[in-house]
């Protein structure tokens, strides 16, 4: 038998979660691992440790590879540029990835491809910002166009005077990327697979609810949005997929905006498995994991239907409880239909350490699916059912 080795640059949750849809296609997955103790390494047999931002350990990582995969979109672009000159098969390739590497390259995209995105300007200074806040109004919102993410590299502007303490973040990164701060009523995430050879599908257009920057809950899929409003999401989503020439797993962030233009405008993209299609991995036929190993390999795609009317997908960051798996009897005991997904990571307070997916049987369920899948995350999390809860819901 011959079947294929992936290789995934970058040691994180999302590599450790391709793992088990690899062993399930008999593929064997590689990861090139920042530490020993990242969250990839116990989930598969070999995880070198290597920098991605050295092309001789990525070279190295890539001898046996069918094809080359990421964790995370934070490889240089000229890196990959000479791992495919040197016969690596790279997907995404970085004339896709640079979309999701920098964020004035996306906005332009978007912007040439004709869909909806926010008022947006390069700015190279304190001056320039300023003009854009006066003539978009404030406040405004200012970016680092590389290595945000989860609320980093983010902040929101509200005057003149505020601009001018941003001088040290044009210092450390110029051109910045300004943009209006959008008036929407909730963040919806476009999510899609695409192979190389041009197939592809899209799952649900889901709603996440953000916290502090960071992706807190995901409802799949998003209660009461207009069909048109649906469907024009998933099909940008995919347009973008086609036109920028996107292989794997990408997800369209967005912000829904009713009743103005086609009611959502475009927030971010990611090419890779992300947060909002975590939900997935219980509540669809076929997992964003599963999909992106078949998509990278140019296999067919599966079939992205829901396996109920609604799922939910709640995260859960590190708090006080350090000892996670002490908390298993009372959370799995409150609700036994919820799946924890645990990162296997240390617990920091803030940090993202694991996600608790429920799936519903009727839309009408999709506030008691919310709240219990935050009782179990919060179990989890404080090692005790929080003291709000109520006597009959545990019973």
């Amino acid at each position: 038998m011959n079947f294929p080795v992936i290789g995934v640059v970058g040691g994180g949750q999302l590599a450790r979660m391709m793992a088990p849809a690899a062993t399930a296609l008999g593929f064997e997955l590689r990861v090139l691992a920042e530490g020993e103790d990242v969250s990839a390494v116990p989930a598969v047999a070999t995880a070198p440790v290597g920098d991605y931002k050295d092309l001789a350990a990525l070279l190295t990582f890539s001898e046996g590879l069918d094809v080359m995969t990421f964790d995370h979109e934070h490889v240089p672009t000229e890196h990959l540029r000479a791992l495919i000159e040197a016969g690596v098969n790279v997907q995404p390739g970085p004339d896709a990835l640079v979309h999701a590497q920098d964020k004035l390259v996306m906005r332009a995209a978007i912007d040439r491809l004709g869909l909806p995105n926010p008022v947006w300007a390069a700015v190279h200074g304190v001056e320039e910002l300023i003009a854009f806040g006066e003539q978009t109004g404030w406040p405004i919102v200012l970016k680092t166009p590389r290595g945000g993410y989860d609320g980093k590299g983010v902040r929101i502007i509200y005057s003149a005077e505020d601009a001018r303490s941003t001088a040290d973040w044009f210092e450390t990164m110029s051109p910045l990327l300004a943009e209006e701060k959008v008036e929407f009523s909730r963040e919806l995430s476009a999510l899609v697979a695409r192979t190389p050879s041009g197939e592809s599908r899209a799952w649900p257009v889901v709603h996440t609810v953000q916290v502090d920057g960071v992706c807190d809950e995901v409802i799949a899929p998003a209660q009461d949005i207009h069909v048109e409003v649906a469907a024009a999401a998933e099909e940008a989503a995919l347009r973008i997929a086609s036109e920028l020439g996107v292989t794997g797993v990408m997800a369209a962030e967005l912000f829904e905006t009713p009743g103005v233009g086609v009611g959502f405008l475009v927030n971010e993209l990611a090419m890779r498995p992300h947060n909002t299609g975590h939900w997935t991995q219980d509540g669809s036929v076929t997992s964003q994991f599963e999909q992106h190993l078949r998509a990278v390999l140019n296999l067919p795609l599966g079939a992205t239907d829901a396996l109920g009317a609604v799922a939910v997908m709640k995260n859960f960051l590190g708090g006080a409880n350090q000892d996670l798996y002490s908390a298993y009897p009372q959370a799995l005991a409150y609700e036994p239909a919820a799946k924890v997904h645990c990162y296997g990571k240390s617990v920091r307070v803030g940090r993202k350490i694991g996600h608790v997916n429920l799936v519903g049987a009727s839309a009408a369920d999709v506030d008691t699916l919310r709240r219990r899948a935050t009782v179990v995350a919060d179990i989890i999390r404080d090692g005790h059912i929080p003291a709000e809860t109520s006597p009959e819901e545990t019973a």
